[in-house]
Order: structure tokens, then sequence, then C-alpha cells
């Protein structure tokens, strides 16, 4: 903002009544600084709006760039072999900090948290001058010393650039004394700038904000259910509050604005009794400094708020703190946390099953106690194929506070609504209805992976374009007095209403006890499968099996598979048949020559070295190669690979959407039993495709190409034929050779089995029933009106 707009802006804010004589002198400092570092010229548009919160995301491109210059720097120092105190001093930082958050942290996370605090710590002092957050927060003074080292390096020579963004985050928060108002700046800088400046963090952990209409209701209702069970209240002595993945604080801060603790009962309950977690730095920062705001604001004077822990709160219960030097507070703190009783857990739990892509190189943490605790308790009760779903930190989330509460206590998440009625939950859900006594799930809707009218009567998002998944808060109760447990009760917000209109309504009845008091709740008596809503037809288990890899049970077809993945759709799929073949090529040979340049800075290393270091070494420009789990294996044992022209064939991508696919063990991901089915491009058969277990609607197509996995949604097919390679045993009359590029002989047999064709002659005696018969039966079948109502819930 030019000189005289800044005059006139302070002036008017000052005479309007709106900046107090203290922010007025803040504002005419800011200016005397700007005029004594020289960045004042400016009649730029963009930077014009500096201060409003809808053109920060502009300064979060601008930062994110800084950032990197940061990174480089901090890595160019730590690179040169001369700089020994440093790289021994970051050596034992980033391992301090593995400890205190989790083994999977590279250096490179390490020195972008680095990165991260240069470019944030001014925001803060911007926001709230009058605290000495640096001075008393363990991991900003942890930060700080590390950085106080590499300060001769002159890392920071960009920075100033910046003075003009810490200029405009001061001008907005001037004159807002109410911690209210700073929180709604805190919202809109974490909303708008940290998911530009930090995108990679913010998707790996499923980062999205609260409304706080939301965290209202959860915070009433878990003080109403603590009376109703226990006969105590959110500030009773002894029970302690965790939030364990606070974000930016609101789920604190609004417990200390609720009124629900008293005033005589806030600085024990403040100083005691309420703990929160956070894994993200820039996170971390705002929660500390923004609860701390808060609790000033309330009882007159600061006090820093001990009870926030810098930590991964699932490694936290993994193995316990072996190093304590840099972060000692925060090591203590944690030490402490863990030795409570928590009786009461609320939050937001990120949501995330793992990365899209390997040259994200951001997939999510294997926590080995907490997994095997999901695989003993829901996995193994569960009748799902594929329990990935499973592992979502979410579902992670409700198996760690279900344990962390003991044997009494009520957590309180919203959360994705998926495992209310997903197939792959149904272990999950047995699971609950047996260890509390009393479930409360309000569904907020949303779902918008749905279509049409569907996706109308979803509603809107809660959190807006944070997340496509429902969205549902949940209460569960753990009560060892309780005569009966998994007492399950459902409140369904209602279909056509906006994200507006549900927060509305949310807010309006403040808690579970007027939903109670409405008799809204409606009782779920979960059937043996374990299903709560949508329960399935018995019935439908009186019929022959489709197919069956786990049993020996009576079926139809002998083998069956998912479609391809490849992982790499953007490379191996294309309408023209050059333009994948070229495109196959171009990237084998890239490949192949990043093998070559492994080799060359890694010779000596065994593999295990090697592959550890393989994500830190790959070159993940998209436009050059999609790498997956796979080929990084292959490129760190050195394998090198030629196109092979017999690999294209003719596959079905979409829905009546034929492309060429380059069909190949090495570079789809998965091709499953798939070369069983379509061997080669010459190869006859038909497939049967149906939707997977899970799907979000049953349909069925039938196709004589290769099906890739999403032709019809996380499709299973079953074909007519079934391809072996042909032994020096084998006598078969369907016997034919493959084409001169594949050498291998194949005979070909019928995918139904004996046993199937039986039962059918058994039913049908006086009919002649070929297998043949049967599979287009099948297919008949499923389009029947009949059979889809009926069993729409199996």
């Amino acid at each position: 903002m030019p000189i005289n707009g800044y005059l006139k802006e302070v002036k008017k804010r000052f005479s309007a009544g709106i900046s107090t004589e203290h922010s007025y002198r803040s504002d005419l400092q800011v200016l005397l600084n700007s005029l004594v570092k020289g960045i004042t010229v400016t009649n730029e548009p963009k930077r014009q709006k500096c201060g409003n919160r809808h053109h920060w995301e502009e300064w979060a491109n601008d930062i994110s760039k800084i950032a990197n210059t940061h990174i480089s720097r901090i890595k160019g120092i730590l690179d040169n072999e001369n700089n020994t105190k440093e790289r021994k001093a970051f050596k034992e930082f980033a391992d301090e900090l593995r400890d205190d958050l989790n083994d999977s942290i590279s250096d490179s996370e390490v020195v972008e948290m680095l990165a991260q605090h240069m470019i944030t710590r001014p925001v803060f002092e911007a926001l709230f001058s009058g605290y000495s957050f640096a001075q008393n927060n363990p991991v900003s003074k942890g930060m700080q010393m590390m950085l106080d080292l590499l300060h001769e390096h002159n890392i920071e020579k960009e920075a100033d650039t910046l003075n003009e963004f810490y200029a405009s985050v001061k001008l907005r928060a001037s004159g807002i004394e109410n911690a209210a108002g700073k929180q709604k700046i805190i919202v809109e800088l974490y909303d708008k700038f940290f998911r530009g400046a930090f995108p990679k963090m913010t998707e790996r952990l499923g980062i999205v904000y609260t409304p706080v209409e939301v965290v209202d209701f959860i915070i009433h209702s878990v003080d109403h259910l603590l009376q109703k069970e226990f006969g105590e209240t959110l500030g009773s002595k002894g029970v302690h509050i965790l939030d364990p993945f606070t974000g930016t604080g609101t789920f604190i801060t609004r417990l200390l604005q609720s009124g629900l603790i008293k005033p005589e009962e806030l600085a024990y309950k403040y100083k005691n009794e309420i703990h929160a977690n956070e894994i993200v730095l820039l996170a971390y920062y705002i929660a500390a400094i923004n609860i701390e705001a808060v609790y000033h604001s309330l009882s007159g004077k600061y006090s820093p708020f001990e009870g926030i822990c810098l930590t991964d709160t699932f490694q936290l219960y993994e193995h316990e703190d072996l190093i304590s030097h840099t972060f000692a507070d925060n090591s203590t703190r944690r030490s402490k946390q863990k030795k409570l009783d928590i009786r009461v857990i609320i939050g937001n739990p990120p949501y995330s099953i793992g990365q899209d892509s390997q040259n994200d190189n951001n997939q999510n943490v294997a926590y080995h106690n907490l997994d095997e605790r999901i695989r003993e308790t829901y996995a193994d009760r569960s009748t799902a194929t594929n329990k990935k779903s499973l592992y979502d930190s979410y579902i992670r989330a409700i198996r760690w506070a279900s344990d962390r509460v003991g044997k009494s206590g009520i957590v309180g998440f919203v959360s994705n609504a998926g495992f209310v009625e997903a197939n792959t939950a149904d272990g999950l859900r047995k699971a609950l209805a047996e260890e509390y006594s009393n479930i409360f799930i309000f569904h907020l809707r949303g779902n918008q992976r749905t279509q049409g009218e569907m996706s109308r009567k979803e509603g809107g998002k809660i959190f807006g374009s944070g997340s496509r998944a429902p969205i549902s808060i949940n209460f569960f109760v753990k009560n060892p007095t309780s005569r009966e447990t998994g007492k399950i009760y459902f409140y369904d917000i209602g279909d056509y209403l906006t994200r507006e209109e549900k927060l509305e309504k949310i807010s309006s009845l403040i808690s579970v006890k007027s939903i109670s008091s409405k008799n809204l709740w409606s009782e779920i008596i979960p059937d043996i499968h374990g299903d709560w809503l949508n329960q399935r037809d018995d019935s439908f288990n009186d019929y022959i099996l489709l197919g069956d890899k786990k049993t020996n049970q009576l079926k139809l077809f002998s083998n069956f598979s998912l479609g391809v993945t490849t992982n790499r759709d953007a490379w191996c799929y294309n309408s023209s048949k050059d333009k994948v073949s070229n495109n196959m090529q171009d990237m084998i040979g890239f490949y192949n020559k990043e093998v070559i340049r492994f080799n060359k800075e890694n010779n000596g290393k065994d593999i295990k070295q090697k592959e550890e270091f393989v994500n830190e070494f790959v070159n993940t420009d998209a436009s050059k190669i999609s790498w997956t789990r796979g080929l990084k294996q292959n490129l760190a044992r050195g394998y090198k690979y030629k196109y092979e022209s017999n690999s294209l064939i003719t596959s079905i991508y979409r829905p009546f959407n034929k492309q060429w696919l380059y069909f190949n063990r090495t570079f789809n991901e998965m091709v499953l039993q798939m070369p069983r089915i379509f061997p080669n491009a010459e190869a006859h058969n038909i497939v049967i495709c149906v939707t997977g277990v899970g799907a979000r609607t049953f349909s069925t197509l039938i196709t004589s190409n290769l099906p890739c996995l999403d032709n019809i949604e996380k499709g299973q097919c079953f074909p007519l034929y079934l391809y072996e390679a042909i032994t020096e045993e084998s006598e078969d009359s369907n016997l034919f050779s493959s084409t001169k590029e594949n050498e291998t002989n194949l005979f070909r047999r019928d995918a139904i089995t004996d046993e199937g064709l039986s039962h059918f002659k058994e039913t049908y005696p006086n009919d002649i029933i070929t297998k043949e018969d049967i599979f287009y039966y099948v297919y008949g079948l499923f389009h029947s009106t009949d059979y889809r109502v009926r069993y729409a819930d199996n």
C-alpha cells in the first residue's frame, strides 16, 4: 500500500473507533518500520489488497516459493561436508523430532519444518504482539536454537520481501482486541495461506477446518452426556479432556469460551486438565497461541498453555521417548499426558487412507501396535476382502480413542460417516456395539461421491471443499455401570439441505439433549452381520455362490478377478495406439536412465540402504514418469526394461469406452488374474463385470475386452473362459498357439465349474443346459429388477 494510503487507512480506523489508542500506535510503528526498511514502494494492485483475506492465497504462492528457497539453502548447508558442526546439530535435532513425532519423518520434512518456522513466527508476533509465545513455547525455542546455528549462513535474506505480508496481518489484527475476532483471522490465514503455502502436508494428513457450529454441538453434547451418565461436567475436577488432533485449537478455545467451565474452575482446568496434540508445526503454533489468547481474554492474565504437545498422537503410544534434549519440555509434556486418566476425547480426526500417487512421496505412516489392534478387533471380524479402508486415519482415531478412554469415558468425534454403512466396516460396527454402552450417530449426509438425485438429496458438504465424504457427529459412551451395552441411536439431518441450512440446524439443536427431548433418535438393532442401516436379506445366502477364493463351498466360477490397475493410466492408456506406444517408450527410456543414475550414486550400498534412499532420489516430474511402489523397488534392484510391442491390447477403460492399453506386469501395478483371462491380444474371451463390494450402487456390464479396474466401480470380472499354459501332460482339443511375438502355448477351458453345472441340471432335470447357458443366465439375472431391489443391501 502506498504511504499516503496507509496513513489514511490508519487514521480512518482510529476515527471510526475501530482501532484503540494502543493499536493506532502499533499501526504507526508498522508504517515507521516499513519506511526504515524501504519496502513501501508499491502501487501494485496485488499488494494494495494484501490485507484482504481473499488475496492471502496470492501471498501463499509467493511464500511457497520463498519457503522452497529457504529449504534449498538449508539443504545446501547440510550437504556441505565442511559444515560438521551444523550437520551434527541437525542430526541430533532431526532424531529428536522423529522421537517426538514418528520415525518416518525424513530429513527433507525436518528442513521444511524449519522453513515453516522461519516464515510463520513473524505472523504470530504480528497477531499477538503482547504475548511472549516465542520465549515460552518449547517447540518454538527448539526450532529457533537450530536456526540460530544456521544464521551465519544468511539463510533468511529473502525474508525481508515478506515484511509487507506481515504488516498486512498486523494491520488486519489491529483494533481487534477480542479473542473471537483474532480467531477468525487465524482461521482465514490457516485456510487461505496454509493450504497454498504447504499443500503436501495438508493433503497427507487430511486437514480440514471444523465449523464452529459442529465444535459447539460436540462440546455441549459431551457435557450433557457426562452429567447424564456420570453426574459430572466438563469443569469437574478429575475430568481430563484431550483433543488429540487439535488443528488450530478450535475445540479447546470453544471449550474455554463455552461457559461450561465455571470461572472458579477455569484456572485449574486450564493448567492441569485440558490437553491437546498436533503433528503439523504451523497448526501447533496457531493452536498454542490461539488457546493462550482466549484464556488471557477470559482470565485477564497471560499464561502459557502447557497442555499442548507437538506430537503424532498415534505414534505417542507406540514407544517411550528416547531423546529429550532440544525439545525437553515437549517430551516432558508428552510423558505426563500418557500417564493421565483421560476421560473425554473430542475432536476432528484426519481423513486419509494414503497417497494417490507414488510421485507424491507422501505416503501415510504405519503404526504397528495401533494397526495390530485394528486387525484383531475390526479387520478379523470383517467379511470384506479388501480391508485397506479400515486403516484410514479416522478409523485409526476411533480405535485409538476407544483404547485410550479405558473402561470409562466419552469420545466425541466429527468424522467421515462411511463406517456407519460401508460393507468393509462390518467388523468395526460389531466391535463398537460390544465396547460401548451407548452410541449416538448424528448423520450430516453430504456424500458427493454420489450422482444425480441421490447427490442432491445428500445436500451440502459440512466441510465445504475439504471433504466429499458423508459426515457424521459421533458420541461413544463407555459406562461400566450401565445395565445394557451396544445401544445405538441414529438421527439423520434430512434431505436436500444446503451446508448453511445444516449448520443452522446443528446450532439450533445445541446438543444431543435437544434431539432426545424431541424424540428424534431412531434406535438401531444391529443384525448378525453388523449392519446398522440397510440391513441385508438373509435369503440371499441360500443361493449358490458366484465365486469364492477362501473356502471350498459350491460355486459357479472357478476364478475371477478385479480389473487391471496400472497406477499410471496417463502413460498406459490412450485412444491412439501410436500415442500409447510412444508414451511408454519414452517413460521406459526415462526409467532406465534413472536406474543408471541411481546405480552411479549409490554404488556400494546394500539393497536395504538403496530402498531407503529411493524416495529421496527419484525424479518425480509427472511429465517424465509415474512412479509406483513396485517400480521404485525395481529401480533399487537395478532392473532395466525394454519396450514390448506385444503388450498392446484393446481394453475397456470406462463403460462403452475402448482404449489401447500397455498390458504388462512391470508397468501395470496389479494385473491380478487377468493374464489367465486375457493372456494376449488374440485370445478371445467374454467377462461379466459387476461392481465391487462397497460400491455406491450395483451395476453390471459384459465385455469382450480386457477391463480396467474402474471400467465399473472396483469391478470384479467373471469370465466365460480361462487360459492355462500347456504342460507336457496337457491334452486338450482346444489347443492353439499364440502369435509369434509370444511363444507361450495356451489351452482354454470353461470358467464355470462342473459342480455349478451339476447344480443347475439337478434343478432343471428336463432341460439341456451348458456352461455357456449358465454364463448368460447369470448376466440376465443381474438385470432383473426383482433381484436388484430384493437384494440391494446384500
